[in-house]
């Protein structure tokens, strides 16, 4: 990367220039989850959408994309020429979407139970109710993944193929630093999820965001708005960075309990893997996943190390197991050019060689 510096006349005349880009910018300008759509359930703050298709669709059977609590869905559908759903549509998919919303004080008190065998589910009924059919597609990103693992282990018949993208599975490889801070025995003795709950209720948004931010700090606070000169005058490349930064911090609260759940089941006790993970009072086997099952990861991952995402084949039921790697970071999954050629037409020909 070329640094620019105060005596560096060319990046001067492009910071000048994108200040007046910028200037003259509207907040409408800055459009995020551009894919026509419908609202086809809600419930409290979550809302199922299904997206227009574009062609006939080549599927009998839709895909539900089920993303993370947080950050907010519509990175897989950020702008036109990075969506994940206008790439999936164009291949002949019915693409539907959960959207668990904003959370406010009222949900303090929401648990993974609620999330997974509730929300995920009825999202779920209601689809197969209004196509007259008793299975679905699941596609699960990040933590969305992992409730779609619980989902398909709890009810397997409900779940013809799951895929599952950038999915953390072992929460104790000692690869990632989310890892170690929030489960390791130091970072557990460090790290008191009960007292931060019972504290403050809901987690703030921005607590997660500037966690996820010290991950990488000078590559996420300082390089890149350091480069951010030598694309300045150029408006498309400023809206694609502006909208990547609206993503970026466009960070949800977390409801209290369900977050507590997650840290100490997952990331402290690993149970996902352990056997010994209940939700609900209904104990999640991973070796009731039989059904057909594609794994996608990131190379180079800094949230969810590859090592965890590969330790799925270890523990699920499945001899219909594929994994496929690219060779990104997380968030590259959804917005790099060169993963773009090759992810949608990946998840799109694995499903129609298993479904009719």
């Amino acid at each position: 990367m070329k640094y620019p510096f105060a005596n560096d006349l060319e990046s001067i005349e492009k910071l000048t220039q994108g200040a007046a880009i910028f200037g003259k910018l509207r907040e409408e300008d800055i459009q995020v989850g551009v894919t026509p759509k419908e609202v086809i359930y809600q419930e409290d703050k979550v809302t199922l959408y299904r997206f227009t298709p574009s062609v006939e669709h080549s599927l009998s059977i839709p895909i539900l994309i089920v993303y993370a609590l947080v950050n907010r869905p519509y990175i897989v559908d950020l702008q036109p020429d990075r969506s994940l759903v206008a790439d999936l549509l164009k291949l002949g998919l019915d693409v539907y979407l959960i959207d668990w919303g904003y959370v406010s004080r009222a949900d303090r008190w929401l648990t993974l139970d609620d999330y997974i065998n509730g929300y995920l589910n009825r999202c779920i009924d209601v689809v197969c109710d209004r196509l007259s059919i008793e299975q679905i597609n699941l596609l699960g990103i990040c933590q969305g993944g992992v409730f779609s693992l619980c989902y398909s282990a709890l009810f397997p018949k409900k779940v013809k193929t799951l895929i599952t993208m950038v999915t953390p599975v072992d929460f104790h490889v000692q690869e990632g630093l989310l890892n170690l801070w929030s489960g390791c025995t130091l970072a557990t003795k460090a790290f008191d999820v009960d007292l931060m709950v019972d504290t403050l209720g809901n987690i703030p948004g921005e607590f997660l965001n500037l966690e996820f931010l010290m991950l990488k700090p000078f590559q996420l606070g300082i390089e890149k708005y350091v480069g951010l000169a030598e694309i300045a005058d150029r408006e498309d490349k400023l809206l694609n960075f502006l909208r990547m930064e609206k993503w970026i911090f466009d960070s949800p609260d977390q409801a209290g309990e369900a977050y507590r759940q997650f840290i100490k089941d997952f990331y402290q006790d690993n149970k996902l893997i352990r056997g010994s993970l209940d939700i609900g009072g209904q104990r999640v086997n991973l070796q009731n996943i039989q059904i057909p099952v594609l794994n996608i990861y990131a190379e180079h991952d800094h949230l969810v190390p590859p090592q965890s995402s590969i330790a799925l084949e270890q523990y699920i039921g499945s001899e219909d197991y594929t994994v496929r790697s690219f060779l990104t970071g997380h968030i590259g999954m959804y917005v790099s050019s060169k993963v773009k050629q090759d992810l949608p037409p990946t998840i799109a020909n694995w499903l129609k060689a298993r479904i009719r």
